[in-house]
């Protein structure tokens, strides 16, 4: 929940009373520097804090959720410790008081240069084709030693390469750092990766080396992450993309989830947070899209259908209606949704039956635009640009498809739309900014805040404020709901209604909520649940940020800006929504809006796609 600061300021006389909780450090020497740091720093963190850098590929920690990821396996930190015979790895090494230590000695440099061409004597030479090339730890950390020839050969191990709808995983390119084990099971508790086999066979996989897309994968990307090499990577929309681009019989839209325009300037060297809506309009045209559209109008549209259902829901609630399954739960994140399809088969009735602003987008595209646009419905090519590796698995669901054709054709994560703009020789930076198409292209700031955690929930309350009392809001920003805390609460009063409100991001806070509301504890009537830590903007496709608190506390200040520089702010505002009902739906909840815009789950608890 939410944690409460408190700040007491004391009289210097108070801190004589326990001088040896401040003096709680040690004293040690780190490439003939004296530095000071708190008793049980690793010598890994001493050397960081002061500036010192020590090559790792196992080693990864997460500040926010004090989480560390610290086998000692690779070596590659190991430093020279005076007095001590044997050379000793860093990340796991606790620092002493007194320490001498040498991070760069010829002896040290001699042992991971070993370590390395061990490491690589055991991989695939296919940097020219790798997916990761160009974004791998271990082909830097081989540059940076200037390795050049390995003197170790032998056998190489090898595993069966395995391609789901979202994530390809190469157990050949695996160096065991066990990254992805961290964060599939300590911070997503999905638990489908460890370690598994013993000596030369070792490798990470899901149990007893079966395919990801027959286990309870979520598809939700933050392995890929996270793995310093090629071993997993997203399945790659690009070439269907371009080869469609090529094709002159077809009418390619693209849409533009709102998490994007806060991250993809990364790819381009801006600082993190650096909003590039415009560009990023401007390069999609330039590549040949013949319409630009925003996922943030879908993601009004989510709103005027979540939120009247999360009205109906409480409204039928408060009249004494027991079979009203609360609290409602948003159902934005496909990720999430497989997760409770799997893990909390039994409660598959209670999250929003609304699809995704990505499915709304493409069921709207198909039928709506398509009919405006007199375009039969096999010649319209959805493209969506996603920060979401869940993304690609969710369009190939078979319940958002009409005889066989998909609402959305192909997703492409930020990464793959930044190397799609170098590929085409786009100068990014001297782009105009342009604006969206419409009149999908129209949203409001609701829309925009969609891709930070919290901000979906905020997004419909501003509307389902408005509906239920009929009062205009006098304040729009809640500041209640922001944050990066991973499990959040808040009441909002509805005009003399209060409102209880959850919000979790990352699968294994989610898991937490679960529980109650299985158990029977929870209070609240709705919950906002995202996979990624920080949301969307956090997503396993955006750029590597290794879950760096700092980048992800920019980019949801970016969102936070361009919903605050908006005209229109409530989903109920956009007036293409308001002309989209008065003209195809009908009204939200319609029984046009439930066949085009709602979908049901399934118990995934013991189904799995069978293996050809």
């Amino acid at each position: 929940m939410v944690s409460v600061t408190i700040n007491v300021s004391l009289k210097p006389s108070a801190l004589c009373k326990f001088p040896e909780k401040m003096m709680n450090t040690i004293q040690l020497k780190i490439d003939n520097k004296e530095l000071e740091v708190p008793k049980g720093t690793t010598i890994l963190d001493a050397a960081k804090r002061n500036g010192i850098h020590i090559p790792t590929l196992c080693h990864m920690k997460l500040h926010d959720m004090n989480i560390e990821n610290k086998p000692g396996g690779c070596r590659v930190c190991v430093v020279d410790v005076k007095g001590r015979r044997n050379l000793a790895p860093a990340c796991v090494t606790e620092a002493e008081n007194g320490m001498e230590i040498d991070t760069h000695s010829m002896r040290v440099i001699n042992a991971r240069r070993t370590l390395t061409e061990l490491i690589i004597s055991d991989h695939p030479f296919e940097c020219l084709t790798c997916a990761k090339s160009g974004n791998c730890e271990l082909q830097q950390l081989a540059h940076d030693m200037g390795i050049r020839e390995i003197h170790f050969e032998g056998d190489k191990s090898t595993y069966r390469k395995d391609t789901s709808p979202a994530i390809i995983r190469d157990p050949d390119k695996c160096i065991m750092c066990r990254r992805c084990e961290m964060m599939c099971n300590k911070i997503q508790t999905v638990g489908v990766l460890s370690a598994i086999n013993r000596g030369f066979m070792a490798v990470v996989s899901p149990p007893f080396e079966e395919n990801l897309d027959h286990s309870v994968c979520t598809y939700c990307g933050q392995c890929v992450a996270v793995c310093p090499t090629g071993a997993l990577t997203e399945v790659d929309h690009t070439p269907a993309v371009i080869r469609a681009l090529s094709d002159p019989t077809k009418t390619v839209i693209v849409q533009t989830a709102p998490a994007v325009r806060a991250a993809l300037g990364e790819e381009f060297g801006l600082e993190p947070g650096t909003l590039v809506t415009g560009k990023m309009a401007a390069a999609l045209r330039r590549l040949g899209f013949h319409f630009v559209f925003d996922t943030d109008f879908a993601a009004d549209l989510t709103i005027m259908e979540e939120g009247t259902e999360l009205l109906d829901r409480l409204q039928r609630h408060l009249n004494g209606d027991q079979t009203v399954k609360l609290p409602i739960l948003t159902s934005c994140c496909p990720a999430w949704v497989k997760f409770f399809e799997h893990q909390f088969p039994t409660m598959i009735d209670i999250p929003s039956s609304a699809k995704s602003p990505q499915q709304m987008f493409g069921a709207i595209a198909k039928t709506y635009f398509a009919q405006k646009q007199n375009i039969n419905r096999n010649d319209l090519v959805v493209v969506s640009i996603m920060p979401c590796l869940a993304k690609k698995y969710e369009c190939s669901r078979e319940e958002f498809s009409h005889d066989g054709n998909p609402d959305v054709d192909f997703a492409l994560s930020t990464r793959e739309l930044a190397a799609l703009i170098k590929l085409a020789n786009i100068d990014f930076h001297a782009l105009p900014d342009e604006d969206f198409d419409h009149p999908l292209g129209e949203s409001t700031g609701a829309g925009v805040i969609f891709g930070t955690t919290g901000g979906v929930i905020e997004a419909a309350v501003r509307t389902a404020y408005e509906l239920q009392t009929g009062k205009t809001l006098q304040r729009i920003n809640f500041e209640e709901l922001r944050g990066m805390e991973g499990i959040r609460d808040a009441t909002i009063d509805f005009d003399g209604l209060p409102i209880r409100i959850g919000i979790a991001h990352g699968l294994g806070n989610a898991r937490q909520l679960l529980e109650d509301i299985k158990s029977g504890k929870s209070h609240y009537h709705a919950i906002e649940i995202m996979s990624c830590p920080g949301g969307c903007i956090g997503g396993g496709g955006q750029p590597y940020h290794h879950s760096n608190s700092e980048i992800l506390k920019a980019r949801q200040k970016a969102l936070y800006s361009e919903d605050e520089a908006k005209t229109l702010r409530k989903s109920h505002e956009n007036p293409y929504i308001i002309k989209l009902y008065e003209e195809f739906l009908g009204k939200p909840m319609s029984h046009k809006a439930h066949q085009l815009l709602h979908t049901g789950y399934f118990d995934r608890s013991t189904t799995f796609v069978e293996e050809d």
